[in-house]
């Protein structure tokens, strides 16, 4: 039995992604056992290009939503795009359009949210002219729902203070993050755009991104 560490760390030193014939191919191997030997130490599958593009588990420096490129081939913290999709509308604190799913995960992926509507594991609601997706989940679906009804209204006071308070604990999270963080844990509707505005307004926008 050969050594996987000591095989597969130079070859994926020198290339972060490989097919698995090409990786069996440069092994010797053949390819059902490469993939016992992945397996082993650990691995993502890309959600672009049919999850045909392998990497080590070790190798991805995810960014907030949970998503690393590799040139064009994507790879996510959750997996498949199917499990993506649903963990990115699941975790955004309004819903999220198809316009921007298809924005961070540089493809599209319309014929996908079909299919997890479909299989009732997203829902869609209108919003304007926009189509939504939501999460499945009721009590998520009522955090997004009440954040989106209120995106467009000035923080009180003290909910800025509480924005603030979570910002200094949590630095270097999104927007939406932060809404996220604070709709969850302090029960209060707190929308990524009303924090945006309220970072314009203080003159710290620079710090965040949505």
């Amino acid at each position: 039995m050969i050594n996987i560490d000591q095989h597969l760390s130079p070859i994926f030193e020198k290339q972060s992604c490989w097919r698995i014939e090409s990786l069996a191919e440069k092994l010797g191997y053949s390819t059902r056992s490469v993939q016992r030997f992945l397996s082993s130490v650990g691995y993502y599958r890309s959600f672009t290009h049919n999850g045909g593009w392998y990497t080590l588990r070790s190798i991805p420096l995810f960014d907030g939503d949970g998503l690393w490129f590799y040139d064009d081939i994507g790879f996510s913290h959750a997996g498949s795009m199917t499990d993506t999709l649903v963990e990115l509308a699941c975790n955004s604190s309004e819903g999220i359009t198809a316009e921007e799913l298809g924005k961070k995960l540089r493809c599209r992926c319309h014929s996908v949210l079909v299919r997890l509507i479909r299989d009732g594991k997203l829902q869609r609601c209108k919003r304007g002219r926009a189509n939504i997706y939501i999460a499945k989940d009721a009590d998520i679906t009522t955090i997004q729902r009440k954040a989106a009804t209120v995106s467009e209204v000035q923080l009180p006071a003290e909910i800025a203070v509480l924005v603030l308070v979570e910002f200094i604990n949590n630095l270097g999270s999104s927007f939406v993050q932060l809404a996220k963080v604070i709709s969850k844990s302090k029960k209060v509707a707190v929308s990524a755009a009303q924090i945006e505005t309220l970072f314009i307004r203080l003159g710290v926008k620079k710090t965040l991104q949505m």
